[in-house]
């Protein structure tokens, strides 16, 4: 069992509001971590995709006041959207008793923009937390072998702890096909499986790219614009990250168009039938995995309000990651998966564009050193350390 450090904060969170929203993709270890979290706390655990735990929820109000005085978990909360309308009424009717804390627990996978959208009558009233995969601090530490293993195979718990390699992958390819003929037709939208798989692939194999919705609508063989609504969905469903170009500079031709990540490194193998950690080392998608599997493990410990960018100019400026924090200060860093990193004139020009507080290399080593003009190479472990002590 690996410890998630998101355990921690949804205790204080649960401790201070009324709701709490705990949101990530399917198989990610929600439920066990919400029943570790309410372990010491009377509660009751319902799976909106029951059909007997639906029904019970069809009179929540009745439901609640049958069960007052425990924290009610609801699974797969997205749903059920309407639900939140009646929600507010009970939430708003135990504040004025004094009751204002770890009244409902939320789990669900669909992203927390989407829910924001589902839940805006509970606005002020829940608080809303992603779950990632299992990241470096939780499960490799600075072990090299273990990092190999969690970049191979992914942060889904099943995943990672699997027997073997063969059995990982298989688990994976068994957790795209339930996506796609079972859980995606059950949100909703009427997407050939086959297509939305080559659709998934694509990205794989272009992963870190600069979105070119032409080409892809081009190979699936349908509009610019259904590539958008695919791609909506996956994001929406928390399988891809849609990274956005960093633009604050007018007086630069900057590249307009998101770069696009499948989040996973561990579904990114799968999609494309790596195996094993050398097969990973040959493949031409090497370089575009490890660059997304360390985005997804600083995205993991980013504070509230921090956002991510990537820079790129049409001079050839470019940087691959920009974090932007919350007191508006600047970070930039560039990942290599080289154990002796070097940089391009590039790198530079879009350090002087950008004016960063902090630069840094990511490489695949253990040592941090200066490579000079206040660039630090370091390691990734470093990097998510210094974020979470910002």
């Amino acid at each position: 069992m690996i410890s998630r450090r998101l355990e921690t904060k949804i205790k204080e969170v649960l401790a201070k509001s009324s709701s709490v929203a705990l949101m990530g993709p399917r198989q990610i270890g929600k439920t066990t971590i919400a029943l570790d979290v309410v372990d010491s706390t009377p509660a009751l655990y319902l799976d909106l995709e029951s059909r007997l735990d639906l029904e019970k929820v069809r009179d929540i109000r009745a439901f609640y006041e049958a069960n007052q005085g425990q924290l009610i978990v609801l699974d797969e909360v997205q749903r059920i959207p309407e639900l939140f309308t009646e929600l507010r009424g009970i939430i708003d009717q135990e504040r004025r008793k004094g009751n204002r804390s770890g009244l409902f627990l939320f789990l669900g996978s669909a992203s927390i923009d989407l829910l924001q959208q589902s839940s805006e009558s509970l606005a002020g009233r829940i608080s809303y937390l992603e779950l990632f995969p299992i990241d470096v601090l939780e499960y490799a530490a600075e072990n090299f072998q273990e990092t190999a293993t969690l970049w191979l195979r992914g942060g889904f718990p099943e995943s990672l702890l699997a027997a073997s390699d063969r059995d990982s992958l298989e688990w994976r390819q068994d957790f795209i096909r339930t996506y796609l003929e079972r859980d995606i037709p059950m949100l909703g939208p009427r997407i050939p499986a086959t297509t939305l798989e080559r659709f998934w692939t694509m990205l794989a194999h272009n992963q870190g790219s600069v979105l070119n919705a032409t080409h892809l609508a081009r190979n699936l063989d349908v509009s610019g614009v259904t590539i958008g609504r695919y791609l909506d969905l996956m994001v929406d469903l928390l399988l891809v990250r849609r990274l956005q170009p960093w633009t604050s500079n007018a007086g630069k031709r900057l590249v307009r168009s998101p770069k696009i990540y499948v989040r996973d490194s561990g579904i990114t193998h799968a999609l494309m039938g790596i195996e094993s950690f050398n097969n990973l080392l040959a493949h031409p998608v090497v370089g575009g995995s490890w660059e997304g599997f360390v985005i997804e493990n600083i995205m993991s410990v980013a504070p509230v309000r921090m956002q991510p960018y990537f820079y790129r100019s049409a001079g050839g400026a470019e940087a691959d990651l920009v974090l932007e924090f919350a007191d508006g200060k600047k970070w930039v860093i560039e990942i290599k998966r080289n154990s002796a990193p070097s940089l391009s004139k590039g790198f530079y020009i879009a350090c002087e564009d950008i004016q960063p507080d902090k630069k840094f290399v990511i490489y695949s080593g253990k040592d941090t050193f200066p490579m000079g003009d206040g660039v630090i190479a370091t390691s990734l472990n470093a990097v998510m350390q210094e974020i979470m002590n910002y």
